[in-house]
């Protein structure tokens, strides 16, 4: 297991490939990125990596958001983009009912209380309800197999599991 941001693990997995090294490779969520795809090449395919950020495919809500992404960008939908879709769509609505309940300018304070108070927000990636701590109730991490050398093919990379 190798943590770290992708240049590095890609490189040294790169490197370990080409001296000989035929074995298992797992890195972390830094792994997960089209550019680890674009330096480790071949080398990359057969990696795990865990993450927080299962593939936008994996997600039933999320086709539409796939298309549009794809039509708008001419790439699938890169690691993180559908939670960071949701993410800012529970901010604005925090925002919002922050502006609702102190009836003008809320304070930071008034946002992260509204986004706190977040339940069964209906999502690309899943329905979200934040404990009082402000993190998800339900937490998902996720192993994933990188299938190509090719950039390209990232948003294809297999689901091994879902914990």
């Amino acid at each position: 297991c190798f943590g770290g941001i992708y240049s590095q693990p890609a490189a040294f997995l790169a490197q370990a490939r080409a001296a000989g090294y035929e074995g298992l490779f797992m890195g972390p969520d830094g792994t997960d990125s089209t550019e680890f795809a674009a330096i480790a090449g071949d080398a990359a395919v057969g990696t795990l990596y865990t993450t927080v950020a299962g593939p936008a495919s994996i997600y039933p809500n999320a086709a539409a958001f796939i298309e549009s992404y794809t039509e708008a960008f001419g790439e699938g939908p890169q690691p993180f983009a559908a939670q960071s879709y949701d993410s800012t769509a529970i901010a604005l609505q925090a925002i919002q009912a922050a502006i609702e309940s102190t009836g003008g300018l809320p304070s930071r304070a008034d946002v992260a209380a509204a986004v706190r108070a977040t339940a069964d927000y209906e999502g690309l990636t899943g329905t979200i309800t934040f404990d009082a701590n402000g993190d998800p109730e339900i937490g998902l991490y996720y192993v994933i197999e990188v299938v190509s050398g090719d950039p390209a093919e990232w948003s294809n990379n297999s689901l091994i599991a879902t914990l």
